[in-house]
């Protein structure tokens, strides 16, 4: 069969051609792989929110796989995620009450009201930042709003936050500690807060692991000193308060340092929970604070606070939950914003 005109076959084409396609692709390979594009065109945030609205029965569904698949094959099923916590709180209950005694009355309760938003924060982070990378197959081959996936991770750690809140309510029945009823609406503000904070996270570490692996690793550390820096294991009025107000914030009069500790955005939710649930208050006292100076003893009647909780009013924990809740919403925003730009290459990345 005779070719095309015009057309010439690899063995016919001149040695001069063949030598010029050798020479441009050891040009190419010397130069290196083309680099990835990782912005993507700008989109509409109302849209990309819209969509999401539209998907917001995907989003139940990935809800009820991320707990299905935790807990598959397991014969216990939902009672581990009751289980786990029941078994902490005994184990910490029997150390800091017959070996380890730290004077602070009821401290299970104290340190559960904490560990059970932490649980919520820090289990809706770890899956939030791998849940793109953990679903590359469904992220190369469907179409759908990506950042789904680290919300519903967060809504997953919400589900299993509602298994640990039935334990704390066991513990307070079965020691006999009554919550502060009347300020129980504080609970939900507290929620939201957290749960729109870690949301905002769990979307920009999605889309950032995708790139740098090492997000996930790094996050683990990070979570595991941020622990640290909420008010669960230590009383907050001896332990931060009465050191942290004394100290001025860059040598600023009328400043101190518990700005820079209620700038962390879990301190504010953990508070209102032991606010809440553990809700042992003392009054205000204001104890003369004396030191030796140059041989004579000086007194300053700075404000003391006795006990373990903040002495706050109702309106402080409303004002911190909302500024917590307000800026968790911005950031939200703008994770979801920086996540369309770079998802455009996930398939590749991926």
């Amino acid at each position: 069969m005779s070719e095309p005109a015009g057309s010439v076959g690899i063995a016919e084409r001149p040695a001069g051609a063949l030598l010029e396609l050798e020479a441009r692709a050891e040009r190419a390979a010397a130069r290196g792989p083309k680099p990835t594009r990782v912005v993507a065109a700008r989109v509409s945030l109302r849209l990309r929110l819209l969509e999401l609205w539209r998907s917001r029965e995907l989003f139940a569904f990935l809800v009820r796989k991320e707990i299905k698949v935790k807990y598959k094959n397991s014969f216990l099923g939902f009672l581990w995620s009751m289980l786990n916590p029941a078994l902490t709180l005994t184990v910490f209950y029997v150390i800091f009450t017959f070996f380890l005694p730290n004077g602070i009355p009821h401290f299970v309760i104290y340190m559960f009201a904490a560990v059970l938003l932490w649980n919520l924060f820090q289990n809706s982070i770890m899956a939030g930042t791998a849940s793109i990378t953990g679903n590359a197959g469904l992220v190369r081959k469907v179409s759908f709003p990506r950042e789904i996936l680290a919300l519903a991770s967060v809504g997953a750690g919400v589900v299993f936050f509602v298994f640990q809140f039935v334990v704390m309510l066991l513990f307070l029945l079965g020691f006999w500690h009554r919550p502060d009823w009347p300020v129980l609406w504080l609970v939900p503000l507290a929620l939201i807060a957290i749960i729109a904070f870690a949301a905002a996270l769990a979307v920009f570490l999605s889309a950032a692991n995708v790139y740098l692996r090492d997000t996930q690793h790094l996050v683990e550390v990070i979570l595991l000193a941020w622990f640290w820096a909420v008010p669960g294991i230590y009383a907050f009025s001896g332990a931060v308060h009465n050191k942290l107000y004394r100290h001025r914030l860059l040598g600023i009069p009328g400043t101190h340092l518990l700005w820079l500790y209620f700038a962390n955005p879990i301190v504010a939710p953990v508070m209102t929970f032991q606010r809440v649930f553990y809700n042992v208050n003392h009054p205000i006292s204001t104890l003369p604070t004396c030191v030796a100076r140059a041989g004579r003893i000086v007194c300053a009647h700075d404000p003391v606070k006795d006990g373990v909780l903040a002495h706050y009013s109702t309106l402080w924990y409303v004002g911190a939950d909302l500024t917590v809740f307000g800026v968790s919403m911005v950031l939200l925003l703008g994770a979801m914003v920086l996540f369309a730009r770079l998802e455009g290459n996930f398939a590749e990345e991926l």
